[in-house]
């Protein structure tokens, strides 16, 4: 297996260490060959960011046009931007093999929805990128049943026989994701506060800015809670403004990145887990990843979300939903689930783990992967 991806610069906007336009371009890691295309690291601004984009695209131009690289089939991991799928597109005519598209961003509704472009110009060129890509692969896995639905909404969705190429794949947590006995942490004090747990990217989508206004709300009322915040992102240095603008800062722990091995832990030591979104119908047709992670963790669930999100976390009856912008009602939802929390926590905790295990156990997944392959190729 060959994966061919970029010099890794996400979230920071830089190089990470140890790596460069000249260093560490090839590595094999588990028997896996990884070759790395030369890009512009995102940096810090919008400007930059589009540099990020497009330097993949013309690096994966060249690279499809004169490597030696012979694949039998090829899968592409479609998360922002979706300019990145052209190189898999291209090498796969080229090479005249069977082409994949797993779809976790919506193209050109992300970038109305995340980045604020509002040019419908430019949102058509993209809507134009998006048909070329999905018309030029074989199969596309969508990670919920709204995207398949969305997607299917382009003709490039059909074969020409009239069959839709789209298929429900939802996205499985890794096996370190389980439920974890709970230990001393370093840099998480054990005060016996309530903790608030997000994991994740920083970034706008997030709908992090419910959370200053739930701090004053709970704050005016004496109520002691803590969220504890790990991951970054470009939304993380404002958000830390508004916390001390608001005077709410003592009550969130910012702990930045963790391996993801350590998260299981982190969980373990908070009490609920958080999920939110920024007001945007794109986002109620989402199922995030940290869903799945905290799912598999067993851990009960806060979302400010809706649609997909919010149907899993009532279906499973594995948390509390409260509607997106609504910082009233989520103050209000957490003091009720502080003081009910001792008598629902295991049901939610065993019940969130159930619903894992039988919806997005990642065995059952890539056998349903496997009959998808044998059902395209029997065509």
């Amino acid at each position: 297996m060959t994966v061919v991806t970029g010099i890794p610069n996400y979230p920071q906007g830089r190089f990470l260490k140890g790596y460069g336009w000249f260093r560490r371009r090839k590595e094999c890691y588990e028997g896996v060959r990884i070759i790395r295309l030369p890009i512009i690291p995102r940096g810090k601004n919008p400007l930059m960011l589009v540099f990020n984009y497009f330097s993949f695209v013309i690096s994966g131009f060249f690279w499809k046009s004169f490597t030696g690289v012979r694949a039998d089939q090829v899968f592409i991991f479609e998360v922002s931007p979706m300019t990145q799928a052209l190189v898999g597109v291209w090498y796969a005519k080229r090479r005249k093999i069977p082409c994949c598209i797993y779809v976790q961003d919506l193209w050109p509704e992300n970038v109305e929805a995340a980045a604020g472009v509002r040019n419908r110009r430019i949102l058509g060129c993209i809507d134009k990128m998006a048909d070329y890509i999905y018309r030029n692969c074989d199969m596309i896995l969508a990670t919920s049943q709204k995207f398949v639905q969305r997607i299917e909404e382009r003709k490039a969705a059909f074969t020409e026989s009239g069959d839709s190429k789209v298929k429900f794949w939802p996205q499985y947590a890794e096996e370190f994701y389980q439920p974890a006995e709970k230990k001393p942490l370093a840099d998480l004090p054990e005060d016996g506060i309530f903790k608030i747990v997000f994991t994740g990217n920083v970034g706008y989508a997030q709908g992090l800015d419910i959370l200053p206004d739930t701090a004053v709300k709970l704050q005016e009322k004496g109520i002691r809670c803590r969220f504890v915040l790990i991951g970054d992102g470009r939304y993380r240095e404002e958000l830390e403004k508004s916390f001390a603008a608001k005077g709410v800062s003592e009550m969130f722990c910012l702990l930045g990145r963790k391996a993801p091995e350590e998260i299981p832990f982190y969980l373990a030591a908070c009490n609920v887990a958080f999920i939110s979104f920024a007001d945007n119908p794109l986002f109620s047709m989402t199922i995030p990843a940290k869903l799945q992670s905290y799912m598999a963790c067993g851990m009960p669930i806060l979302a400010v979300a809706d649609g997909e999100t919010k149907r899993i976390v009532e279906e499973a009856g594995c948390g509390w939903v409260v509607p997106m912008g609504d910082a009233a009602l989520l103050s209000e939802t957490i003091q009720s689930i502080m003081k009910d929390y001792e008598s629902v926590r295991s049901d939610m905790g065993q019940n969130a783990l159930a619903y894992y295990r039988t919806n997005f156990d990642k065995m059952q997944l890539l056998d349903q992967m496997e009959k998808y392959w044998s059902e395209h190729e029997s065509v």
